[in-house]
């Protein structure tokens, strides 16, 4: 099983708000190369748009963990992703030194009271 990328297409990620991309080419780019799930709002909009690239099963058991990308705003950060996606990504491939410009950790949620 390959690596799998979700990409958000809720309130802010995939909307007109994002200027200058092309959200459908962006999803359907990333889909030639993994599995593509599209989310709703995973509640970091202050990232838009947002990319999750999570491993295969290798990679997984290769230690590695999901992968939190923002601001993925431009044509050659979705190429940077696409290429280690295809090169077997998380766990498998090294990242490319210029997504950890993109990498961030979402804030931890609040437990309801």
């Amino acid at each position: 099983m390959p690596c799998r990328v979700v990409v958000c297409r809720d309130c802010c990620c995939g909307s007109p708000e994002v200027t200058g991309v092309d959200h459908t080419a962006q999803t359907a780019r990333l889909g030639e190369v993994a599995p593509v799930r599209v989310s709703a709002c995973l509640d970091v909009c202050d990232q838009a748009n947002v990319i999750v690239v999570q491993p295969s099963s290798a990679g997984r058991t290769a230690g590695a963990r999901p992968v939190r990308l923002g601001l993925v705003n431009d044509p050659a950060a979705t190429e940077d992703i696409a290429a280690w996606a295809s090169a077997g990504g998380l766990g498998i491939a090294a990242r490319p030194e210029i997504l950890d410009l993109y990498a961030f950790t979402p804030p931890r949620r609040r437990a309801a009271r």
